[in-house]
């Protein structure tokens, strides 16, 4: 593999995504969903929800910021209307939030996910589906699912366009079984000659 970019199947879609070193030894290929464009975020969106259908989801969850738009086509394909937001951002109405550590393989520092009080009652005691733009190491969605089981969610399902190499699968541990994906990408690592090798371990 010479170019950088990286063409993958997302469902039925295929796109053409950019190659972004995060190191001298890592690079990855970046799906950014806010640029993907209306038709392609609602046909994924759609695709997404014939996986998480069968689960009988109640409502859908997501980790700011780029599953907002996946959690906004899959909830309005699965016929519901209301989704939940887990922050990583403090903003005024998260003062009080319940809130769970997470570090991310695109962020330096560490974060905490951050949830909206308020909003508990629509996700306690209910079927939830967990969905997201990409899972890498799983460490988001780790803390998303501890976050959501803590104040009494059922998870039922994880969706996501594409899971990244394959770390994700041993941090997730028995959640990996509910992971439902449009598609699979590997991470890269430079080659003497400036081109990248796949890497589909991590």
């Amino acid at each position: 593999m010479t170019s950088s970019t990286y063409r993958v199947d997302v469902g039925s879609q295929q796109v053409e995504l950019p190659l972004v070193a995060l190191s001298s030894e890592l690079a990855l290929a970046l799906l950014i969903t806010v640029d993907m464009g209306v038709e392609f975020m609602r046909r994924a969106g759609e695709e997404l929800a014939g996986l998480l259908a069968p689960y009988d989801v109640d409502i859908v969850a997501t980790v700011a910021t780029m599953g907002i738009p996946v959690a906004v086509e899959v909830t309005r394909a699965l016929g519901l209307d209301q989704y939940v937001i887990l922050h990583k951002t403090p903003k005024i109405h998260l003062a009080d939030a319940v809130s769970e550590p997470v570090r991310s393989i695109t962020t330096d520092a560490p974060q905490r996910l951050l949830f909206d009080r308020a909003r508990v009652g629509d996700v306690a005691g209910r079927r939830v589906a967990l969905v997201d733009d990409v899972i890498s190491t799983g460490a988001s969605t780790g803390a998303a699912l501890r976050l959501l089981r803590s104040i009494g969610a059922d998870v039922v399902a994880i969706g996501t366009l594409v899971t990244e190499a394959s770390l994700w699968e041993v941090a997730l541990g028995e959640d990996a079984q509910r992971v439902h994906a449009l598609g699979s990408i590997p991470v890269f690592r430079p080659a003497p000659d400036g081109s990248f090798v796949e890497d589909w371990h991590g």
